[in-house]
């Protein structure tokens, strides 16, 4: 699915340079949950960013899905991850005034989908993720645990190739953040691809590739048994 090559991302200023990636090498494959662990600063963030098409590297290469894309003006870039990345973050990004259902639909307004089309899809993911009975209720009527259902749900609704999650239990308690993850390996089982940063090793766990950074670069990398 991507593929990388010799990346590295440098912030400049006028005094200061900062190396957030060097020399990244990283393939990711169709249908792998690959987790992703460093301390903070390490580069994780960054590096789920320029993935996530929401930063460009520096130098170096980034082929997604059969194109290169480093080097992309911002306006081709968001087109290619309109079509194909959906993003869940640590803190739910949901609209306090819109129900569930158009939350989730909120995501489907910038892909052109027929209103019958865009309620199929809409009642589609709400049953998928086990939040179909909250479809009319406001976000701050919803558990952390629920909230975040229905961001995942959001993310989903536009059938993408890769699922990508900025520390998805972050804001939740031990139970939700369980939760949530055991649904991210479902539809991981289901043929999703999933990319997710972490700072918890029992949550990598449920990830089939745990990659460690540190200081910008690749530690090591580690393969689970399914």
């Amino acid at each position: 699915m991507l593929s990388m090559r010799e990346l590295s991302r440098v912030y400049r200023t006028d005094t200061i340079e900062t190396s957030a990636l060097s020399s990244i090498s990283l393939d990711i494959a169709d249908g792998e949950f690959v987790a992703i662990m460093g301390p903070s600063g390490c580069g994780k963030s960054t590096l789920l960013n320029i993935i996530g098409m929401l930063d460009s590297p520096s130098s170096g290469s980034y082929v997604f899905n059969g194109q290169e894309v480093a080097g992309l003006s911002e306006g081709k870039l968001a087109d290619v991850r309109k079509h194909n990345i959906g993003f869940i973050f640590q803190s739910f990004n949901l609209v306090d005034e819109l129900s569930v259902r158009e939350n989730i639909e909120l995501a489907l307004l910038y892909h052109d989908v027929a209103s019958t089309e865009r309620r199929r899809r809409v009642d589609e993911v709400m049953d998928k993720v086990g939040i179909a009975h909250r479809a009319k209720h406001r976000p701050s009527q919803l558990s952390g645990g629920q909230q975040q259902r229905v961001a995942v749900a959001r993310a989903l609704v536009g059938s993408p190739k890769l699922i990508l999650a900025d520390e998805p239990t972050g804001n939740l308690d031990t139970h939700h953040g369980e939760e949530v993850m055991r649904m991210l390996q479902q539809l991981n089982r289901e043929g999703s691809t999933i990319v997710m940063v972490t700072h918890s090793p029992s949550h990598a766990d449920y990830a089939g590739r745990v990659i460690n950074m540190l200081d910008g670069q690749i530690l090591i990398e580690q393969r689970r048994a399914a």
